[in-house]
């Protein structure tokens, strides 16, 4: 009789173990989250440092050039904030002989990198360098998160982006968001950045009727302003 009650005893023990460990316990444990690290396009390498060009100050793949009175005095035209600082793509350079396909068609990996803000970078093929009279185009690879600073161009502009993602812009003293597929105005001298707010990198299209990249850094950044705000 003693040996039937234990025999009992373990096998009901066994049941309630397998049932335990079955689907329902499955179904009762959290969920992993899920991981997304290095779920992100690898960030670019900027193309000029410091100590590639010589007698320039080059920063993030930029060349910094200070701001003249002329040039100061033109911005107070147009906008209240302060001017810190001119931008340009650094490095000498050759026209090409435009006679070889390699002159006409171009990958995005024959272009300068800059890194203009945290999470922003800009593939630049700047029209003086690749045979055009008066075009410049950037594709920028912008981070969740990333902007470019505050900023204006003596000449108009136009972003492009053809996926569904979301942009928050500062165009002059407004603050929007924008959904793609759009094409922004960006008027000449008007005060601009945007910010990608999507979960991955943005590449938006810009796009400028001249033949140099060249933009001035301001001493404002709304964004930041927004976010302390919120």
């Amino acid at each position: 009789m003693g040996n039937r009650i234990k025999r009992y005893l373990i096998a009901s023990m066994v049941f309630f173990a397998v049932v335990a460990c079955g689907p329902a316990a499955e179904q009762a444990r959290a969920p992993e989250p899920e991981d997304n690290a290095g779920s992100l396009a690898p960030e670019p390498v900027v193309t000029y440092r410091g100590s590639d060009v010589s007698r320039e100050r080059v920063e993030h793949g930029e060349l910094i050039i200070d701001v003249d009175e002329t040039r100061r005095e033109l911005h107070a035209q147009h906008h209240p904030h302060g001017v810190l600082e001119t931008r340009r793509v650094p490095g000498t350079f050759g026209a090409p002989a435009m006679t070889e396909i390699s002159d006409f068609a171009l990958s995005k990996d024959d272009l300068v990198v800059i890194n203009p803000g945290p999470g922003e970078y800009v593939h630049v093929m700047e029209g003086q360098r690749h045979g055009y009279q008066n075009l410049v185009v950037g594709i920028t690879y912008t981070a969740p998160g990333g902007a470019p600073p505050m900023h204006t161009h003596l000449g108009e502009e136009a972003h492009v982006l053809t996926s569904d993602q979301k942009v928050l812009y500062a165009l002059g003293d407004k603050i929007f968001e924008l959904t793609g597929p759009y094409i922004v105005n960006i008027p000449p001298m008007v005060p601009h950045s945007f910010q990608n707010l999507d979960d991955d990198v943005a590449e938006l299209v810009v796009i400028f009727p001249t033949n140099v990249w060249e933009y001035d850094v301001l001493d404002y950044f709304p964004f930041a302003e927004k976010s302390g705000a919120e």
